[in-house]
């Protein structure tokens, strides 16, 4: 298991943080993996029910590595970013865990972590959570399923969040339905785990099913939307204007794009 990402076991619960707070949560490919493989073992294993996933330090994740994800994306290479045998975080390229997942989130939680929020089911935020789904202003889309679960999920409002990369808060993220309760700085694990472990003390196989069901509400937009990133995402990756995002986000400046 990566260093970057703690896995523990309490009771029914697989708790799985991501550790890399020096670098504000960011994930790379290692933590991508290593949270697939938790969300893989959470699933096979028949004495876990639930699974919950936070962030260390102050921030819950400013979102990729893309300094260390976009090459791989760049040659197309998803495999090798998320191999096809694990789960998939994300519910959107390749198949989730088959249990449910509580989020808790705080600080900043850009781009894959409104995505992760998306494909939990349930979302605990500190109340002094920002949220940022950012990949507009850097030229390039979405990669989780924020593309359709954004606008489909919030409606107008969150095809705004999708399209004008604005942040919003977490009292504007709860009167959504983007999270579903928020609690005092601090509280936010804690409160998490409470919900995790009132899951946990349901019927397994009956959870199992109410979430197999739901998914499969959802699945014709999903595999839909999938599709198109698969077929696009190279060109755009590869584009001029991802160029720019890139750099103006290294060089702390806004871009100027050229629709190229």
């Amino acid at each position: 298991m990566s260093e970057l990402v703690t896995v523990e076991q309490a009771g029914a619960v697989l708790q799985i943080g991501v550790n890399r707070p020096k670098k504000i949560n960011a994930w790379n490919v290692e933590i991508i993996q290593a949270v697939a493989q938790a969300y893989t073992d959470l699933s096979n294993d028949d004495a876990l029910r639930v699974g919950l996933l936070f962030g260390h330090g102050d921030h819950f994740s400013a979102g990729l590595d893309l300094m260390d994800v976009a090459p791989q994306l760049a040659n197309n290479a998803i495999d090798a970013i998320l191999p096809e045998n694990l789960c998939d975080p994300w519910d959107f390229l390749g198949e989730p865990c088959t249990k449910p997942i509580v989020l808790a989130v705080q600080g900043r939680c850009n781009t894959l972590g409104i995505e992760l929020a998306l494909a939990s089911q349930a979302v605990v935020a500190a109340d002094n959570t920002v949220f940022a789904q950012l990949e507009v202003a850097r030229g390039i889309a979405p990669l989780g399923g924020g593309s359709f679960r954004l606008a489909s999920r919030l409606g107008v409002l969150g095809a705004q969040w999708l399209l004008t990369a604005e942040d919003f808060d977490a009292k504007q993220a709860l009167q959504a339905g983007l999270v579903s309760e928020l609690v005092p700085v601090g509280q936010h694990v804690n409160r998490a785990m409470e919900i995790a472990n009132t899951i946990a003390a349901n019927a397994p196989l009956a959870v199992q099913m109410a979430l197999a069901s739901q998914r499969a509400a959802e699945r014709p937009a999903r595999d839909a939307a999938a599709q198109v990133l698969r077929d696009h995402a190279q060109t755009l990756i590869q584009s001029e204007d991802a160029k720019e995002g890139m750099m103006a986000m290294i060089e702390k400046r806004d871009p100027a794009f050229q629709g190229k």
